[in-house]
């Protein structure tokens, strides 16, 4: 039987495997060992979605960012080194 929140230990998964991954192609479970989340079923659409919201990442590198992130980047930089050099903020 489901439980609240979709949540099923491992022990569960091994006995109900196939409640549980009937449930996971509705919604999300969380597979817990030790009383811990271990790991998430889900079904192939929002894994997808999750992988093409994941695409959108992108990193800058000092040659390509905006005159305005490398101003704000130098100013964490000398804030951080005023830091070190005085042990406090």
């Amino acid at each position: 039987m489901p439980r609240p929140g979709g949540s099923y230990s491992t022990s569960e998964l091994s006995r109900k495997s196939g409640d549980i991954i009937a449930e996971a192609l509705r919604r999300p479970v969380t597979i817990t060992q030790r009383n811990k989340p271990r790991l998430v079923l889900l079904n192939i659409e929002d894994y997808k979605r999750l992988m093409r919201q994941s695409d959108g990442r992108s990193a800058d590198t000092i040659e390509t960012m905006s005159d305005s992130l490398f101003a704000d980047f130098e100013s964490a930089v000398e804030a951080y080194a005023q830091e070190d050099e005085t042990g406090r903020p």
